[in-house]
């Protein structure tokens, strides 16, 4: 990891994509379409509005210390995953930490039978936004029924003045198992693929430079057949791969064991310097001590709002992920 350096020499040509899993940011409202009934006042979490805005708090105050150890702004971009709906990525834009800071956000409702879903961030001085959409994974249970899971979230705009389309993402679990999952995972990094050609088909122009990001939590590492063989192929570089250690590092543990489930891609022209203005230098995951755990079996791992039914009053399961992009002129403050 990258030493903090101090305000006068932090770098103003540096701009930070962010990717965070924030654990269940539900409202306190029950709503009869999806089973949110545990994160109501009276549901099995006794989901109150104090702890809600607790958790808001929380979270913002996270959001606003991703990259400034390099640079002098806050996240341009930062995906989310597991929010409800637009209220709650409303109220987090708002929040105490972030509302100084004229962040917009792009959140669709997804099919999800738990209604959690997938949003994004962005700097309304550094991002222009110029199309947003939804792409569905089908997936099929072991009945043959349709299997509903999260949509991905395409967003298109303008990043300090360079075309980009950011993929965001939010792939089936492992809870039945690891193996009895892969093939969800793999649709998912279909589905991204069959994205990524529909962007190339729609800009033949030979001049127009395709840059793409793809982030998520994919519920699967770098190395995993989902990522590794059917998601990055020749077209993309993903600079996770050298951050997980199995034995001390990730961004979320299970059973003692490391995991790299949050991931930020990237399609291989932000290694081309010469070919557009921004490039990609360097990537980290954003494990303070204070965002971890400090006594017990669970110490070192992150501090989440739950343990099993008990409120803890944390953030959430999983650390943020984040990377630095270079501009060649110096980026202005915002």
């Amino acid at each position: 990891m990258l030493p903090s350096i101090s305000a006068s020499h932090k770098q103003k040509n540096l701009t930070t994509i962010a990717f965070y899993n924030v654990e269940n940011l539900f409202d306190t409202v029950n709503d009869p379409k999806t089973a949110d009934e545990d994160f109501t006042p009276k549901g099995k979490n006794k989901w109150t509005p104090k702890r809600y805005a607790v958790k808001i708090r929380k979270l913002g105050s996270v959001i606003s210390q991703l990259g400034v150890n390099r640079t002098t702004n806050l996240p341009t971009i930062a995906g989310l995953v597991e929010v409800e709906n637009a209220k709650v990525v409303s109220d987090l834009t708002n929040s105490s930490y972030l509302k100084k800071h004229h962040y917009g956000y792009v959140h669709h409702d997804s099919p999800d039978e738990r209604g959690i879903d997938v949003a994004l961030l962005y700097s309304k001085v550094a991002f222009e936004l110029l199309d947003s959409t939804t792409y569905p994974t089908f997936l099929e249970n072991n009945k043959g029924a349709r299997d509903y899971t999260r949509d991905v979230l395409k967003v298109s705009g303008n990043l300090h003045g360079e075309l980009v389309h950011i993929l965001v993402n939010h792939w089936s679990s492992r809870r039945e198992g690891t193996a009895e999952t892969e093939h969800k995972r793999i649709a998912a990094a279909e589905t991204n693929r069959n994205i990524i050609n529909i962007i190339k088909e729609k800009e033949m122009n030979p001049k127009i430079i395709i840059i793409i990001i793809i982030m998520g939590d994919f519920n699967d590492d770098p190395q995993s057949k989902s990522v590794y063989e059917y998601l990055v192929k020749d077209d993309f570089f993903n600079p996770m791969e050298s951050l997980l250690d199995s034995e001390k590092s990730g961004s979320l543990t299970y059973k003692g064991k490391w995991n790299l489930f949050d991931q930020i891609i990237f399609s291989k022209n932000f290694l081309e310097k010469e070919d557009h203005g921004l490039y990609f230098k360097h990537t980290e995951v954003f494990n303070k001590k204070w965002l971890k755990i400090f006594k017990g079996k669970l110490k070192g791992s992150s501090f989440r709002t739950y343990i099993g039914p008990w409120y803890q009053g944390g953030f959430s399961d999983y650390f943020p992920v984040y990377a630095f992009l270079e501009k060649k002129v110096q980026i202005p403050y915002y």
